[in-house]
């Protein structure tokens, strides 16, 4: 028995059309016709929005991406590669400080700055941050308090054992009407 009627028995024209498929790049041409089942693929294009297995997909930049209901979340606290003013890259520290504050970086920062101080509207514009700074300030110790007071507090003693703590109603009164003064203090300076 020769050689070559042994490669015959061994390998189908399936096979051999397989392996000349491959040499010759052409990997999406079938070899065998099969009946039955066929699975519909559709093709999308960029920006198309649609829903499968109960995920919304969509094709951004070429990819294939989930739509969560953080995406808002998550771009609001991506800082981007370069600055979306200038185009240089944001590799310092305070480039990505300044771009959560201003959203761009450091050196256009300064340029800003700078020709707000040659306008004269420098004052007015750190104002306005102290402004900002105090509100949030203000809003914060409002949080504080009224979580203090409202909540019951849990301790742990040094024997381990857990302690509920209620709050005294005379003295919530009273730390809750001193909280109102410097509130009230603290709002009369923002005008």
């Amino acid at each position: 028995m020769s050689n070559e009627s042994a490669l015959k028995k061994e390998f189908k024209n399936s096979d051999i059309q397989r392996v000349r498929n491959l040499v010759n790049k052409d990997f999406s041409s079938k070899t065998k016709i099969q009946t039955g089942y066929k699975n519909s693929t559709k093709r999308y294009k960029e920006g198309d929005i649609w829903v499968d297995k109960g995920k919304k997909w969509t094709i951004k930049n070429g990819l294939k991406q989930n739509i969560t209901k953080l995406d808002s979340a998550k771009k609001a606290i991506r800082t981007p590669l370069t600055c979306p003013k200038c185009g240089k890259p944001m590799k310092h520290h305070l480039d990505k400080k300044m771009y959560k504050i201003h959203g761009f970086c450091l050196d256009c920062t300064v340029d800003m700055e700078h020709k707000l101080k040659m306008a004269g509207l420098h004052g007015k514009y750190v104002t306005r941050i102290k402004q900002g700074n105090i509100r949030h300030f203000i809003k914060d110790v409002e949080d504080w308090s009224l979580s203090l007071v409202n909540n019951e507090s849990n301790f742990v003693t040094e024997a381990g054992d857990i302690e509920k703590w209620k709050s005294n109603s005379a003295k919530t009164k009273e730390v809750l009407k001193n909280i109102q003064q410097y509130i009230k203090h603290l709002s009369e300076h923002l005008k």
